[in-house]
């Protein structure tokens, strides 16, 4: 495929640009729009609602077997900005996952990695590297860069949660893997509480005194609801404030649970309006509770428990609750940080 071709009336210049056409070389001095006041982003603020989710999940699961959809049964969100793409953003994927009664999505590994955020339902047990976690509504369950994973559903109703990856991102640096588990199915019970946080998930600050090597994500695979929820109750009682954010964190060190990925949970109480804010990166957010809008950009979406939305990089957000209001959020302001091109800022309304 031939790089483009520039033109020119004058006979030597133009002798010039079909050289360098012919060499794969471009003159910066006729390229325009590298350099930008203000980020330009492909991306555009979108929402999917649960009902659309849970609907063609279900129909999903009537037609689509588990080895037929290629191990895993998947809707991805495709933001309509990106002409078809099926990433959310141009840094992050995000989709759906629906698994049928007795279903089990067999073992593999890849190097990007991957959060599963439960949005309805209970009774699914994932396995990393071995390791049976248990997932339930609210919940956030890590799958780390090129660990082994698999799910099961044991029970009698399908379950469905929310998955992010940083895909895109490890698509752009040319370093995606994947690779099947070989050998035999695991299929043991699985105990009451994981070897994670049995390890790592005391609280209070409590963590092994003596640590194995650790590795750049977070130990503790898994953060329950239930004490995201007493964090975020508790936050609201003693800031005595309408609005509380907690951060997921790596109990043995001070960062976030993953390199390349940030997860925070929102409780605004009925009637608060956020102020406007904008940052680099993208935001992915999930509703686990309650009603509300979220105004991003031009745009303004009414907002439900399961409903999935983005806000692209430099895009202005600001959410109002109607009613008691938890949101989830994962964003990729680790790499920005990490490369120093993390930028915020509060808007005036």
């Amino acid at each position: 495929m031939a790089t483009s071709r520039f033109r020119s009336s004058e006979p030597a210049l133009d002798a010039l640009y079909d050289d360098l056409s012919s060499h794969y070389l471009q003159p910066l001095w006729e390229l325009r729009g590298l350099l930008t006041p203000t980020p330009r982003v492909r991306a555009v603020p979108y929402r999917w609602r649960a009902d659309d989710l849970t609907k063609l999940g279900r129909r999903a699961g009537e037609l689509v077997p588990i080895d037929r959809g290629g191990d895993r049964r998947v809707l991805a969100m495709s933001n309509p900005g990106l002409d078809g793409a099926p990433f959310v953003s141009s840094t992050l994927w995000a989709a759906v996952q629906y698994l049928q009664p007795n279903e089990a999505a067999p073992a593999h590994r890849h190097t990007p990695a991957a959060l599963r955020f439960v949005l309805q339902g209970d009774g699914v047990y994932t396995r990393v590297d071995g390791d049976p976690i248990t997932m339930a509504r609210g919940d956030l369950v890590l799958t780390p860069s090129w660990t082994f994973h698999e799910h099961h559903n044991p029970g009698d109703v399908p379950m469905t949660w929310l998955d992010v990856l940083d895909l895109p991102i490890v698509a752009a640096l040319g370093a995606v893997f994947f690779e099947p588990a070989t050998g035999p199915e695991v299929t043991a019970g699985r105990p009451a509480r994981s070897a994670t946080e049995r390890r790592w998930g005391a609280g209070a600050g409590l963590t092994p005194a003596e640590a194995r090597a650790l590795s750049p994500y977070s130990p503790l695979l898994v953060y329950r609801w239930t004490d995201t929820d007493a964090a975020l109750d508790a936050l609201l009682e003693v800031d005595g404030t309408p609005d509380a954010t907690v951060r997921f964190r790596d109990p043995s060190r001070d960062r976030d649970i993953m390199p390349t990925m940030r997860c925070e949970m929102r409780r605004l109480l009925p009637g608060t309006t956020t102020r406007r804010d904008r940052q680099t990166g993208t935001r992915i957010c999930a509703v686990l509770d309650g009603s509300g809008t979220a105004q991003l950009g031009d745009e303004s979406f009414d907002l439900a428990p399961g409903d999935v939305f983005v806000v692209p990089s430099w895009c202005t957000h600001q959410l109002h609750a109607r009613t008691r209001f938890d949101v989830f959020t994962t964003s990729d302001s680790p790499v920005l940080e990490a490369l120093g091109l993390h930028r915020s800022e509060q808007v005036d309304p």
